[in-house]
Order: structure tokens, then C-alpha cells, then sequence
């Protein structure tokens, strides 16, 4: 079971900034100004003067209040800034090697294709789309609680095939520049004898894997199996760097939209624990993703 962390960022948001409100409303003028006590009044002695009651001491905060208002700001700034600017994530499989490896932790951008609202995923600003080459975090069509990265390989109207290793987009052949013979490390050695190649994808110059042994499309990945298919609006053709290993649009069809989650822009650090000597590769840190 996935754990729903937006929706605990808007519903602790909500707790802790209502508990903030309704104290400042309602229970902190009564803490600040409370009843005065009623006691016995004395009469009247030599010099005339009368005795006063006796005012109660304000109460203290209760710990419930404190709390709130310690968290709220906190709780607050993280759901913006996740919901609005940028998200973490990090790469649990091989699919977009050697782009991404096994134990990046990356950085999305949130308001490359617009902003939307947090739990609802509905746009209310549009500020930009998808273009051919991005790699783009969404979630998973066919689970939507799951979230996946891959490369945005057709946008709405391409004409979009995959045979011989290579991709062929409204009828132009993408080539492909062979680089040798890729060398795994850590959760990614057993890909080690892959053969790596550079593609250019229409200006994105990014590495991929494949294995001229294998067929072009696995047993269970159908979807060009017919011939090219044409991208229909508001819908995107994906794929994983990791040509022979990725389950990706080949396989499941179109990511919608609505789906859509944000851009990958960065690697802020890379732990694998199976890499040999430091788990940390600090050589990743910072690079761009492209």
C-alpha cells in the first residue's frame, strides 16, 4: 500500500492552520482577558475605601495550540513547494538507464506543463507541454497511485513506430550513434555487455541501451505491434532509455495529460548500496538531466 503523502500535507496543513485560527479567534482572548473572580466584598473600613475582587491569571497555551502553530508554517512551505516548484524522487528500477540509475535521487520540475491543484491533480494554470525528448515523471496509467519516469518520445499529431532498435517519427528514421559496449555498476552490473548508443532525438542528445539479440518488442508489449499509431490530442508516447528493459508506452499505450506531474531537471545525490566501495556517487550530483 502506497502512502498518500499529499494528501497528509493538505490535511495536516488544514488541522494546524485550523487550530492556529480557531485559538486566535476564539480560545486566546479568553486566555488573554479571563472572568474576573467574584470573591466576598469586605465593608466599608476607617479611611472608606472597599476591597476589589481578585483578577484570575491568564491560562497557559494549551500544548495542542503550541504544536500547531510550530508545525503549520513548516507543514505549509513543504506542500507549496512540492505541490508548486519542485518534488524529489528517486529511481527505484533500470528502465531510463544509463540516463538514471538505480538510487538517484532527482528533482522535478512542477511547473514546466502548468500548475495544479495537490490531491485533486486538476491544471489551473497552463504554462507550458511536453516537447519531444523530455523526460517526464507521471503516473502510471494503469495504477495511478504509482509514478513513473520516462522519455517523451511522440507529442499529439506525431506518427510514432519502433523497428530495428530505432525509432521512426512521422516517417524519419532516428539514428543512432553506436559508443561500445556498456560497463554496469552496482544494481545496474548485470547490464553490463549492453550495447550503448547515442540517439538524437530531435536535438536531445542522450544515451540509450539495447540488445540487438532481443526482439524489438517483448511478448507482452503489443502496442506498435500493428504498425506506427498516430498521437491523439492531449495524450504522450513514452519510453525508458533502457530500450530492452523498460516497461513503457510500448507496452501499456499513452500517458493522458492529466497525468502528468513534472519535468526532471537534476540529480541531487545517487546512493546505491551494491555499488562497490562508496555507495554515494558523488560525480553524479548536480548533473543535469537531459
Amino acid at each position: 500500500m502506497n502512502f498518500d503523502f499529499p494528501t497528509f500535507l493538505v490535511v495536516a496543513t488544514a488541522v494546524t492552520g485550523g487550530i492556529w485560527l480557531l485559538d486566535a479567534w476564539l480560545w486566546a482572548p479568553k486566555r488573554r482577558h479571563p472572568a474576573v473572580a467574584s470573591g466576598p466584598q469586605d465593608s466599608a473600613g476607617s479611611d472608606g475605601a472597599t476591597a476589589t475582587p481578585a483578577a484570575t491569571p491568564a491560562r497557559k497555551e494549551p500544548v495542542i495550540v503550541e504544536y500547531a502553530k510550530s508545525f503549520f508554517p513548516v507543514i505549509l512551505a513543504v506542500l507549496l513547494l512540492r505541490s508548486f516548484v519542485v518534488e524529489p524522487f528517486r529511481i527505484p528500477s533500470g528502465s531510463m538507464m544509463p540516463t538514471l540509475l538505480v538510487g538517484d535521487f532527482i528533482l522535478v520540475n512542477k511547473f514546466s506543463y502548468g500548475l495544479r491543484w495537490p490531491v485533486l491533480n486538476s491544471k489551473f494554470l497552463v504554462l507550458g507541454e511536453p516537447q519531444t525528448g523530455d523526460v517526464v515523471v507521471f503516473r502510471y496509467p494503469l495504477d495511478e497511485s504509482v509514478d513513473y519516469i520516462k522519455r517523451v518520445i511522440g507529442v499529439p499529431g506525431d506518427l510514432v513506430d519502433y523497428q530495428d532498435k530505432h525509432l521512426i517519427i512521422n516517417g524519419k528514421r532516428i539514428e543512432t550513434m553506436p559508443l561500445g559496449i556498456y560497463q554496469g555498476e552496482g544494481a545496474g552490473k548485470r547490464l553490463t555487455g549492453a550495447s550503448l548508443a547515442l540517439e538524437n532525438l530531435e536535438g536531445v542528445k542522450h544515451e540509450i541501451l539495447f540488445n540487438p539479440r532481443v526482439p524489438d518488442l517483448s511478448p507482452g508489449c503489443r502496442v506498435l505491434a500493428q504498425g506506427p499509431i498516430r498521437i491523439p490530442e492531449g495524450h504522450y508516447f513514452v519510453m525508458g532509455d533502457n530500450r530492452d528493459n523498460s516497461n513503457d508506452g510500448r507496452c501499456w499505450g499513452l500517458v493522458p495529460e492529466a497525468n502528468l506531474v513534472g519535468r526532471a531537471f537534476a540529480i541531487w545525490m545517487s546512493w546505491d548500496r551494491q555499488r562497490e566501495g562508496l555507495p554515494i556517487a558523488f560525480g553524479r550530483i548536480g548533473d543535469s538531466i537531459h
